[in-house]
């Protein structure tokens, strides 16, 4: 048995996603074995981030500022929407160099077995900005997988009816069950260019 400040260490670096208890034991032996000015800068780091990094208040996007970089550039194009689940997926999109719209950050996609429905996600935001934006098409660009396509289906449901609004979905050149974050640019790329209307039946 660990003492009390190394099995504490343990334990917080195992509620970390993808992290288990051998991961999370190695990062911790790690960290007791490098200088302790190696330590302190890593939790520097984690504490500046959480201070510092907030979301826009428009797109809801990690950012500094109230509005991030891309809500603030006026040579995007405000007409166009793209709806991720969260900021990693931002990135993902920017790397194309494909696209030149503006982005929404959902924050998570309906998933009712962790208790994640619509009303956890920034949906009605979606709504608001499509309306006071002048928003005329919304391209749903959640992961290929089961609780990525409930939430398109649901975005195209819900914003259907929305006059003068068009909503499309990444093309195929995704593979199903895969995130964004670890496409390529040329797939991804690909998949934005060639996008497709999303119908509810």
């Amino acid at each position: 048995m660990y003492s009390a400040p190394i099995q504490d260490l343990i334990d917080e670096f195992g509620r970390l996603p993808g992290i288990g208890p051998k991961s999370a034991q190695r990062i911790t032996f790690h960290l007791l074995r490098v200088p302790a000015t190696e330590a302190h800068r890593l939790a520097k780091a984690i504490v500046e981030a959480k201070e510092r990094v907030k979301f826009c208040h428009t797109c809801y996007n990690l950012s500094e500022l109230e509005r991030c970089e891309i809500c603030s550039d006026d040579q995007r194009d405000g007409t166009v929407v793209c709806v991720v689940e969260d900021a990693r997926d931002v990135i993902a999109v920017e790397r194309t160099n494909e696209y030149s719209g503006k982005y929404h950050v959902l924050q998570g996609t309906i998933n009712p077995i962790e208790g994640i429905g619509p009303e956890q996600l920034r949906i009605t935001e979606l709504m608001r900005r499509i309306t006071d934006e002048g928003v005329t098409e919304v391209i749903v660009c959640t992961n290929p997988n089961i609780e990525g396509e409930a939430t398109a289906m649901y975005l195209a449901r819900l914003l259907g009816p929305t006059p003068g609004l068009t909503i499309t979905r990444l093309a195929s050149g995704l593979p199903v069950g895969s995130d964004l974050e670890y496409a390529d640019e040329i797939t991804l790329g690909r998949a934005l260019t060639g996008r497709r209307l999303i119908t509810d039946s």
